[in-house]
């Protein structure tokens, strides 16, 4: 089971009923955030999820609207008794940014990783979370993530019988260790049974839609998307400022052929996204306006 929250689904400053997009997901007691604007923990707290479990925090881009919260929040989380380390994953220039950020909250009883992604992250594994990243078109450098929880794989006796996999290893492979013995290696392929679907969330903001999105988000259960506009007349004023329509983030989630999306990341010029909402729904029919502390619980299907 995954539980995915989107905090809020404010873009560029935060207002006093709309505060700034970021989501946050849920598995067996770990839990990933995804950017970190000024007011994040403000939400964080009115989701009563806790904060200690925060194993990993992810940012799209270093944008003030998606990194600001940063200091006050690894604060928090440091008050909220942590001591396991802290990991941090963003694109290039994460180092100087945490630096400086950090000066105003320099003493945490926790150490902090930093994996800095140059290119794109390839299935970084963190208990349950299998963690991808893929470029995207920004006025800076500016990733999307996917968010996957991968089902473990059912023992598979009469595999393991036909392979001759001694039965003193097959616990140990089970939990996909390899082991060697005299020679011969024994995988956990050779006891185990096909990869199943598991599930997956992405999220992506500020860029334009790019071909390479469609193939990265095939196939997800929630798909967090900006929205920046819903009026078509803002059409140039998106392309020059690298952000997306309602109809560009539908059309790539019908392309993408995910369940369902949620927009999100709205320019505060938007004052009624809900207005504009048939726009994305005449395109891709399970789109839905992103609100403050919208929860989602996916479950696994046979």
């Amino acid at each position: 089971m995954l539980n995915v929250c989107l905090l809020a689904p404010g873009g560029v400053m935060p207002f006093y009923n709309r505060f700034l997009t970021s989501m946050i997901a849920s598995c067996n007691g770990s839990m990933v955030l995804v950017d970190c604007g000024e007011g994040t923990q403000i939400l964080l707290k009115k989701l009563k999820w806790g904060l200690k479990n925060i194993d990993i925090i992810c940012f799209t881009h270093y944008h003030a609207d998606h990194i600001a919260g940063l200091p006050g929040l690894l604060s928090t989380i440091g008050n909220s008794g942590r001591e396991d380390e802290l990991i941090l994953i963003g694109p290039q220039g994460l180092k100087k940014v945490v630096e400086g950020l950090l000066v105003i909250t320099p003493e945490l009883p926790y150490d902090i990783k930093l994996i800095e992604t140059s290119d794109k992250l390839i299935e970084y594994k963190h208990k349950d979370f299998v963690i991808n990243s893929l470029p995207v078109k920004h006025s800076i450098d500016c990733m999307m993530y996917s968010v996957e929880v991968m089902r473990r794989r059912k023992f598979d006796k009469d595999r393991a019988e036909i392979q001759n996999v001694p039965m003193k290893y097959w616990n140990r492979l089970q939990k996909e260790e390899i082991i060697e013995d005299n020679g011969i290696i024994y995988t956990p392929d050779m006891v185990l049974s096909d990869r199943r679907k598991g599930l997956k969330v992405c999220y992506c903001t500020d860029t334009r839609p790019l071909p390479e999105i469609v193939d990265f988000i095939k196939g997800s259960d929630l798909f967090i998307c900006e929205g920046m506009h819903g009026d078509e007349t803002y059409t140039k004023k998106i392309e020059d400022t690298n952000h997306m329509l309602f109809s560009e983030a539908a059309n790539l989630s019908k392309e993408g052929e995910v369940k369902e999306l949620w927009l999100t990341h709205f320019s505060p010029a938007l004052q009624n996204p809900y207005e504009f909402l048939d726009v994305a729904k005449n395109i891709f029919q399970n789109s839905a306006i992103g609100e403050e502390l919208m929860v989602k619980e996916l479950k696994f299907t046979d």
